[in-house]
């Protein structure tokens, strides 16, 4: 039902006060976003570079509930939905330690396809679709760290 991404805070991630900078977190969430499309079988340098067909962020927002520090291992789960044949959204709950541990922060981002040298819409590729799909109805683990 869910795709599920570890990471562990770097110092770069905090701020002066020693928790994590608040967009760093939005940054984490991506970073669990690509590492679900490559684990969909989806090339990145192709998906980002792509000149015909591109999927912004046109919102975003995070929620804090504890803080979050150098050292500690997060559990980040996430869920896409589709909203129209051109848009999804994507539900982020960010864990310390295990996803049965409580939530330290939620996050959400809107995407929406579009054609960028018209800036018009366009409907989402079946790459896309089929991502969609998996990670709303299945479950994952990766890691990126050794």
């Amino acid at each position: 039902m869910a795709f599920f991404y570890t990471r562990t805070v770097r110092f770069q991630d905090t701020d002066a006060a020693g928790v994590v900078y608040f967009a760093n977190v939005l940054a984490m969430c991506h970073e669990a976003y690509e590492a679900s499309l490559v684990a969909s079988g989806i090339n990145l340098k192709s998906f980002f570079s792509n000149q015909s067909v591109a999927i912004p962020i046109v919102h975003a927002g995070v929620d804090f509930f504890r803080p979050l520090f150098c050292g500690d291992r997060l559990t980040i789960q996430l869920i896409p939905y589709q909203l129209t044949g051109n848009e999804f959204e994507i539900a982020y709950q960010v864990f310390i330690g295990e996803v049965t541990d409580k939530c330290a922060a939620q996050a959400i981002t809107r995407h929406v396809c579009i054609e960028p040298a018209r800036r018009s819409r366009h409907p989402l590729a079946e790459d896309m679709v089929q991502w969609l799909c998996r990670w709303n109805g299945s479950v994952s683990i990766t890691n990126n760290e050794t």
